[in-house]
Order: structure tokens, then C-alpha cells, then sequence
């Protein structure tokens, strides 16, 4: 395991938002969802690309907060461009199970 300097971890930026949006995203090279992510006024909603469709539903989603980091540069995914990474974690089967928390929190509280 390569270790880090606390500086290093402070650049990233991991934020709760609110999924406020679900959609199927057919041209993806693996099965996945495009989200929209509501993190509050000071950040806005970003979209994001999520290949999550094995354990989670789109009305499973829908209105799920989840952890992401917001301070990465867009990036080009198919069609789309990402604009956070929706954070989870993998199981032994491959699936992804999301980063969320176990309270409600204002959207844009930022990982502590």
C-alpha cells in the first residue's frame, strides 16, 4: 500500500449530493446509469456515469445521497461528459455497491 501526505488527501474534494436524476445509458461499453447529482447551491448538480445497474435499480436511486468527488476535470465518457466520480466500494462478484451515508446531510457537506 503506498502511503500519502494529509495535503495530498486534503486536494480531493468528496462531497454528499442527492441523485435527482436516473437514465439508462446504452452506448456505454459495460452496462451503467447517467445520473445527475444535486450537491447543493455552492457546487450545482453535476452528471456523472455510473456502472451500478447490477444491485441498484433506477427508483432504487432516485433521491439517494451519495458520496463523489467534484473536484475532478470533466471527462469525455462515450457521449457524455462526467463531472464527478459517484464513489462505492467492489464486492468479491465485481458489483458495485455505493458510498452513501447513514444520515441525512445538506447537500455539499463536505467528507470530514
Amino acid at each position: 500500500m503506498k502511503t500519502i501526505e494529509w495535503n495530498d488527501f486534503q486536494k480531493v474534494d468528496i462531497r454528499v449530493g442527492t441523485i435527482i436524476e436516473v437514465e439508462d445509458f446504452p452506448e456505454a461499453k459495460k452496462p451503467a446509469f447517467k445520473l445527475k447529482v444535486d450537491f447543493g447551491e455552492e457546487i450545482g448538480v453535476k452528471k456523472s456515469s455510473a456502472q451500478i445497474t447490477e444491485l441498484y435499480t433506477k427508483d432504487m436511486l432516485l433521491n439517494k445521497q451519495v458520496l463523489a468527488v467534484v473536484n475532478f476535470p470533466p471527462k469525455q465518457i462515450g457521449p457524455m461528459i462526467s463531472e464527478c466520480l459517484v464513489t462505492g466500494l467492489h464486492r468479491p462478484d465485481g458489483s458495485v455497491v455505493l458510498s452513501t451515508v447513514d444520515m441525512e446531510l445538506p447537500n455539499g457537506a463536505r467528507l470530514a
